[in-house]
């Protein structure tokens, strides 16, 4: 069991420091890697799953996920923009027809899955 725990706790940090290394390069999604990291502190050690929902930045991106009231529109819309644009530029750095189409699958299933969210006001309480 207690290699089970190591092994969760390990794979929080790294998640979360692939995450906020993932604010900087644009191919590298910064959310679904903190709400892993928050999965995998909440497997393995209190200490680090309530300091992470606690966290100043990265807090808010979990309690939004947990509460299911759904993201703010701008959140969302900027998320869309940022995403095909990193798709875009890599498209034309790759210039490979299967990548090409691999990208654009992907792109328009995450698209789908972000536009089907439900919305929620963008002044929503930060405590709630």
């Amino acid at each position: 069991m207690q290699g089970k725990k190591i092994f969760y706790i390990m794979l929080g940090w790294f998640s979360l420091i692939t995450g906020i290394i993932g604010i900087f390069l644009p191919l590298l999604p910064t959310t679904p890697l903190v709400l892993l990291a928050a999965w995998c502190f909440s497997k393995s050690s209190v200490r680090f799953h309530t300091w992470l929902i606690q966290h100043k930045h990265f807090g808010p991106i979990i309690r939004d996920w947990q509460s299911g009231d759904g993201i703010p529109r701008r959140s969302r819309n900027r998320a869309i923009m940022f995403m095909w644009a990193g798709m875009a530029i890599s498209i034309f750095i790759v210039s490979r027809f299967w990548a090409t189409i691999g990208l654009i699958c992907i792109g328009t299933a995450v698209s789908i899955y972000l536009l089907r969210m439900p919305l929620r006001s963008e002044n929503k309480n930060e405590t709630g």
